[in-house]
């Protein structure tokens, strides 16, 4: 298996060379030259699989220059019951008939980013014991992926974390959950700006080849395919648990900000699970909502960004979003690069009225968004009609799926974050407090460890540049 940039420079690479670099040298990111497929026979088998078997199955057709033992190996030791708190890893329960919630935050920070990045501690590790060199990670987040990758890379040899996150912008939880960390190799910096500001800043230091080459920088946030790869799996352990045979189709719903949920599922399915229909979920930023309705793609300045009750889907630019338009324009490198100088000359671009567009109904992806009494209206029905409490971001795909949803056909909801994340929230809906868990009891009264940082890609490096080795 084979990798290259969807912007069509470069030469193919391997999956252990892309593992650490993130972004390709010509700005783009890395896709496989092709999808694998699963066979018939591959989708029985893999129907009575547990996750840990489930995960090598699939990954191990993306993963095929480290060995299959060793691969099994970090595999079977990250999904585990003393990591994720369950047997199952990721438990599936059937809410009503046909509407299903896809747990996916039972790991160590409560969000669905666990299920991948606890892994991509072990695969990072693995390929700096090998190579013998050491690991800055440079990302951004707008809640979740931070914690998740802090709380996987804490204390692993030869990895720094560098992680922006936008100042005054994240839920208490969440901000507490990253700087309250004291590990020496854990880096918190917030921005005076937006998560866009954020991530602006990340592909601006990438764009300095030399530079990123000097301080060894890499990514954990869902620019990096390895995320990306092992978040395919849910999708085919959801499908497993929400029907009965291989020859049903189902429909899942993803609330997303940067694209990289459903994309996961987008590539299931281009595997050939048999999905029918992916819906989209976003919030009151609803850029993609608005690409999958109109062909147009705009994504929002820093001002026109929205602070919602869904913070970690106050995204306006999604990243991933280029890998899904990679295939639309028939993987042609040349088209990637004239939308893209179109969306940095202009500030947006349009696919309406081409070939391109026409490509958005066989992928089976359709858009929608709820806005934060929405939100609060599914949270409370939810629990009133079965007793299950679900975050904000969980209800805007609860919302979206239900008004989106086709009968006769399961409808399988991603729970992306447990709900005492967003405790304001869960009281306006419920007039209670979540229960909390005990082990994040103590965040309010731990010191917070942290940097503030106008969002100036030079000061960063500077930065980068004081705290690496």
């Amino acid at each position: 298996m084979h990798y290259v940039s969807t912007r069509g420079g470069g030469e193919p690479q391997t999956f252990s060379k892309i593992l650490l670099e993130g972004l390709s040298a010509d700005g783009g990111l890395y896709v496989p030259e092709e999808y694998p497929q699963v066979t018939t026979e591959e989708l029985a088998n893999m129907r009575g699989m547990s996750y840990s078997e489930l995960a090598f199955a699939v990954l191990s057709k993306y993963i095929d220059d480290i060995p299959p033992e060793e691969l099994r190996k970090m595999i079977s030791e990250t999904y585990t019951k003393e990591v994720f708190g369950t047997d199952e890893v990721v438990p599936v329960r059937e809410l009503g008939k046909g509407l299903f919630l896809l747990n996916l935050s039972e790991g160590p920070t409560l969000a669905f980013k666990d299920i991948a990045l606890q892994l991509l501690g072990r695969l990072f590790e693995h390929a700096l014991a090998r190579s013998g060199e050491e690991l800055n990670i440079f990302g951004a987040t707008s809640g979740d992926t931070g914690s998740a990758a802090e709380y996987a890379m804490r204390g692993r040899k030869g990895i720094r974390v560098f992680m922006l996150s936008p100042h005054e912008r994240m839920s208490p939880f969440q901000r507490r959950q990253m700087y309250t960390l004291q590990d020496e190799n854990i880096f918190n910096i917030a921005v005076l700006g937006t998560f866009d500001d954020c991530q602006d800043v990340v592909k601006q230091v990438n764009a300095d080849a030399a530079f990123k080459s000097r301080y060894h920088l890499g990514a954990v946030n869902s620019i990096n395919w390895a995320r990306i790869a092992a978040q395919v799996v849910y999708y085919f352990w959801g499908y497993f648990k929400a029907t009965r045979s291989n020859d049903e189709q189902a429909d899942f719903s993803v609330p997303t900000g940067n694209f990289g949920d459903i994309l996961a599922g987008y590539i299931a399915k281009r595997m050939g699970l048999p999905v029918r229909r992916l819906i989209l979920a976003t919030n009151e930023n609803n850029v993609l909502e608005e690409f999958f309705s109109t062909g147009k793609y705009r994504p929002r300045t820093g001002a026109e960004v929205a602070t919602t009750s869904s913070p970690s889907m106050d995204i306006s630019k999604a990243s991933n979003f280029e890998r899904y338009v990679f295939d639309l324009v028939g993987r042609d490198g040349t088209r990637m690069r004239e939308l893209w100088d179109a969306l940095g000359s202009e500030g947006a671009f349009d696919v309406a009225d081409s070939e391109d567009f026409a490509r958005v109904g066989e992928s089976g992806i359709v858009a929608g968004s709820s806005a934060h009494a929405d939100r609060v209206r599914t949270i409370r029905a939810i629990f009133e009609k079965y007793g299950v409490l679900i975050d904000p971001h969980t209800a805007d795909g609860v919302a979206t799926g239900l008004r989106l949803r086709e009968g006769g056909v399961p409808l399988i909801c991603l729970q992306t974050a447990l709900p005492e994340k967003f405790a304001d929230t869960i009281r306006e809906a419920i007039g209670r407090e979540p229960e909390a868990s005990a082990r994040y009891a103590k965040l309010a009264d731990m010191p917070e460890r942290f940097e503030v940082f106008p969002p100036e890609a030079e000061k960063l490096k500077q930065f980068i540049a004081a705290h690496a080795r």
